[in-house]
């Protein structure tokens, strides 16, 4: 099989639903980031363009992104949907692509707008059907569709494994703390782009505190864990990292950042969703026969303090490699563009801590998880 390489990628500011982006379409939005791509990589001879999406309007919107991006109509563009997972599964598609012989050089990553996402409802004959009313969370499992369905996962999830409040505050005033300080070092300077004027993400509380927490209500009715501040919030934007071979790296003489050495994907009880993180990141871990004190960084998307918890109590000792630039409680959950922004993060994060291993992670909804590991080069 071919090694596959990340040249590098980039990332558009991430905004607040109806927010900054509030008026511009995903396919917008992403083509935006893919022509920045392109100009920055001087990439001419590209095989596919692969993009992870979640509640966009469907009709294979990585195509229309591709083109709206003034891509040649040459280049096929398909669209990977596995919801919180897609940018990270869009890119290991492309990765498999690329160990196959099949593609020298893609694209990847993936783009959200839940801004303009589009008003849902069910077909007549669906048996499903009840009225016209508009719905805009997807049927994640058989027999049960309810718009607070993720909320509630993580509702049961803190429950059935006796998550304090306490223990989520901490990861919640961390993950502030730790954007706001990538922020202010413009760690993020060359991955980031403007668009709309954009200037910064929109998630970070400079003013983010324990008293603050203290007056966060619970979002669900009779809930007692989950509140609007260890849940991430609803987000708009894109990110993509650029893969090749290393045949296309030799013909133009080109160093990448870093090699994917593997990725997996797993299933956990829906209902259950955030623990999909642990499970993705324990299976990749055996696969690779790897130790969590061989990895010199994780990036895990905090969807939920509730996955953060996990984390700490699973890997006691590797709290100061986990998230060291904070995460989606902080920065937001752009859900089909979370994994290549996790990626990005991942990549800047051992450059910074001079690292070579390094793993990414994401859990998503339906009880899924997906992780990839990486060497810094």
């Amino acid at each position: 099989m071919n090694n596959v390489y990340i040249l590098g990628g980039l990332r558009s500011y991430i905004g607040i639903c109806n927010g900054i982006y509030k008026h511009i379409p995903a396919e917008i939005l992403g083509a935006q980031v893919l022509k920045k791509i392109v100009q920055k990589y001087k990439l001419n001879t590209i095989d596919y363009i692969i993009g992870g999406n979640g509640v966009g309007a469907g009709g294979n919107i990585t195509r229309l992104m591709a083109l709206e991006a003034g891509m040649d109509n040459s280049i096929p563009a398909f669209t990977v949907d596995m919801q919180c997972c897609s940018g990270l599964a869009s890119i290991s598609v492309g990765a498999d692509k690329i160990k196959a012989g099949n593609a020298n050089l893609i694209i990847a990553g993936g783009f959200e707008s839940s801004s303009t996402q589009p008003r849902r409802s069910y077909n007549p004959n669906h048996p499903d059907y009840k009225d016209d009313t508009y719905y805009s969370s997807a049927k994640f499992m058989p027999h049960i569709h309810r718009e607070n369905i993720m909320l509630e996962g993580a509702e049961l999830t803190a429950q059935k494994e006796h998550i304090t409040k306490e223990e989520m505050d901490f990861w919640v005033l961390r993950s502030h703390k730790l954007a706001l300080e990538a922020r202010t070092n413009n760690y993020f300077k060359d991955i980031t782009v403007s668009i709309n004027n954009s200037k910064k993400d929109d998630g970070i509380r400079p003013r983010m505190s324990q008293r603050l927490l203290d007056k966060v209500p619970k979002i669900l009715p009779n809930g007692k864990f989950i509140t609007a501040a260890n849940a991430c919030l609803i987000n708009d934007g894109a990110a993509f990292v650029v893969l090749c071979s290393e045949k296309y790296l030799n013909e133009h003489h080109l160093k990448p950042m870093a090699k994917i050495i593997n990725s997996c994907d797993c299933g956990v009880k829906p209902m259950l969703s955030p623990k999909g993180a642990i499970a993705s990141l324990n299976k990749i871990l055996q696969k690779n026969d790897l130790k969590p004190n061989d990895i010199d960084i994780f990036e895990i998307n905090e969807a939920f303090a509730v996955i953060d918890v996990l984390f700490a109590r699973n890997f006691k000792n590797c709290i100061d490699r986990y998230n060291i630039f904070g995460g989606a409680l902080a920065y937001g959950h752009p859900y089909g563009a979370s994994g290549a922004i996790i990626l990005l993060h991942l990549l800047t994060a051992l450059n910074l801590r001079n690292g070579k291993l390094g793993c990414a992670t994401i859990a998503g909804a339906g009880g899924l998880g997906s992780s990839m590991l990486i060497e810094r080069i």
